[in-house]
């Protein structure tokens, strides 16, 4: 049941993080939820011991793991756009 609770979550946060780095529009809904599942696993696993937070998305959904699962799909939606950026010219 987790897995699951964090594909959905994963894909909304996905989705919300195209739309404030405004590529919601270039991008098709599949990348957008596959972004956000792989941000929040990243934001858990990388930005969580950062900030010295001992908690994952996995383990519950508390407004500490949402953000920084977020913060995570924003990072990794950023590096996806360098990458597009740079294969297309």
């Amino acid at each position: 049941m987790g897995l699951i609770i964090l594909i959905v979550v994963g894909g909304i946060l996905g989705w919300l993080a195209s739309i404030v780095m405004r590529t919601d529009g270039q991008q098709g809904i599949l990348l957008n939820v596959v972004v956000g599942i792989v941000g929040a696993l990243l934001g858990g696993f990388l930005l969580a011991p950062l900030f010295n937070y001992g908690g994952s998305i996995t383990q519950g959904i508390s407004v500490p793991s949402l953000l920084i699962s977020f913060l995570g799909a924003i990072i990794l939606l950023a590096i996806v756009n360098l990458v597009r950026r740079g294969s297309v010219r």
